[in-house]
């Protein structure tokens, strides 16, 4: 089945006045008028979207008897087929995507230069194996252990001062 989606771009039927067609929407959709100028704004809007063909029909009547132009727009139509590419080995490049618009909106985005990776398979390796790294030659020949209990060479704590003489102070009762 096939769904279909209402789309307004600001514009009127041939001969329809554009002031009428605002007040004929405004009353449709029980809008203010600060709505129906975002409606003739000139972009593009979707102004009911899910609809089966009997509705789509209908609510493209409804527009066109109020005088605005709308397109009834097939979302079927517009599902692209997408078809991936093998991945590429290890050793391979990453190749170019090109990219084909679908639409007026999509176009600005003709020249844009993507890489186009692939997808791997579930389990598979997301890196060439790393080669073993050999342990570095180091020579440890002039080392030796202190043994258990040693002095390593912490800094010792400085003695304490005496204490002060007190021999002259008295206690008075």
């Amino acid at each position: 089945m096939s769904v279909y989606e209402i789309v307004f771009t600001g514009q009127v039927l041939p001969g329809a006045r554009l002031e009428a067609v605002k007040a004929n929407l405004a009353r449709l959709f029980q809008a203010d008028e600060q709505r129906i100028e975002l409606l003739f704004s000139g972009r593009r809007l979707v102004l009911k979207n899910s609809l089966d063909a009997a509705a789509a029909e209908k609510y493209r009547s409804t527009l066109e008897r109020a005088g605005a132009l709308v397109e009834v727009v097939d979302l079927g139509a517009q599902v692209e087929e997408i078809e991936m590419a093998p991945a590429p080995a290890p050793a391979q490049a990453v190749g170019r995507v090109k990219v084909v618009p679908r639409d007026v909106y999509m176009a600005a985005f003709t020249e844009v230069d993507a890489p186009d990776y692939a997808i791997a398979e579930v389990g598979a390796a997301m890196q060439p194996p790393t080669p073993d790294v050999p342990p570095p030659a180091l020579d440890l020949s002039q080392l030796s252990l202190a043994p258990t209990g040693s002095d390593l060479g912490q800094a010792k704590a400085a003695p304490a001062a005496p204490a002060p003489d007190t021999s002259h102070l008295s206690i008075i009762g």
